[in-house]
């Protein structure tokens, strides 16, 4: 029996909601010198497959599995080899030094308040929005927790592992467990980028437009296209150069030296006439034609292309005033 085991559990009477004082878990996870930590992990969706079996590919001992859904299990069993399928996420800590809870967002702080962790042992969600703090419930004096999150887009496990490659990961929490988990986002091919718990809504707000927030651009230029009768290949084939070259112009000479178009221009014409067709061919795509436009013009003002009288004459036309 591993000295993990021997330390008491912690009363659920003791559960507190401030940090948990530090007491040294080891950054490894709580084995002896020169092993890797085992991981289980709570949750066998796309994160959670995508990342046992990325980790499992770069050498860390994957041992134990938990999720309802019995067809996740064994598909989890089948692709990351050596990992037992656990009764319930409480039976999973008695094989692993290191839980990853990669379930839905509203799951975290219920299933992390079920659970009690020994002392040695790490906790450590996936979510982009919250903080480790969420995780204290389950935490054993000596425990420590930590927030992982790719910047991955998760829709196709084997591709995700993949992109990890390059990919970023957000890394939060307990100071004596986020070395390690730097480790581990550069041992599947990622950057690891250190967070403060309180940055967190706002990084993620930010991953939400670059992915989601993209997709629903690309989903109003396509309703665009439509009207003049493109399809969806036809449009994305038409634009993805104007959205490629804007990309390497930004990064080459900033995002507001790449900014072109009628707001740079003061160009009230174009876009009452945008607004026209919008408004008759497309009117779901109105706001979202009007928010951009607002941005354009505000970093537009900022570099000095437009007054503070043509700027405000631009937003009245959006408006409709």
């Amino acid at each position: 029996m591993r000295a993990w085991k021997e330390e008491p559990r912690r009363p659920r009477d003791a559960v507190e909601t401030r940090e948990p004082e530090a007491t040294g878990v080891p950054a490894a996870g709580g084995r002896g010198e020169g092993q890797r930590p085992r991981i289980g992990f709570v949750g066998a969706g796309r994160v959670g497959l995508a990342l046992g079996v990325a980790f499992h590919r770069a050498g860390w001992p994957v041992t134990a599995v938990f999720s309802r859904d019995r067809e996740r299990r064994e598909r989890f069993a089948r692709l990351v080899p050596d990992s037992i399928a656990a009764g319930t996420p409480q039976e999973l800590l008695d094989s692993v030094d290191l839980v990853m809870l990669t379930v839905p967002d509203d799951a975290v702080a219920e299933i992390a308040g079920s659970l009690r962790l020994y002392s040695g042992q790490a906790i450590v969600h996936t979510n982009g929005l919250l903080g480790s703090e969420v995780l204290w419930p389950a935490l054993a004096a000596g425990a420590a927790a930590g927030s992982f999150h790719p910047l991955v887009a998760f829709a196709d496990p084997e591709a995700a592992v993949e992109a990890l490659r390059g990919a970023t990961v957000a890394v939060e929490g307990d100071p004596r467990l986020t070395p390690f988990l730097e480790d581990l986002a550069r041992s599947v091919g990622a950057t690891p980028i250190l967070l403060d718990a309180s940055h967190k809504a706002a990084y993620h707000a930010a991953a939400v437009l670059a992915a989601g927030g993209f997709v629903a651009l690309l989903d109003t230029i396509v309703e665009l296209g439509a009207t003049f009768g493109l399809g969806e290949a036809a449009a994305l084939d038409l634009y993805r150069p104007l959205l490629q070259r804007g990309l390497q112009n930004a990064g080459a000479i900033g995002v507001a030296g790449a900014l072109t178009g009628p707001a740079v221009r003061g160009d009230a014409g174009t876009i009452a006439a945008h607004l026209e067709a919008l408004h008759r061919d497309a009117p779901d795509s109105v706001g979202v034609y009007q928010a951009l436009l607002r941005r354009q013009i505000a970093i537009a003002r900022a570099r000095g292309d437009l007054s503070v009288e043509r700027a405000a004459a631009l937003l009245a036309l959006l408006e409709g005033e």
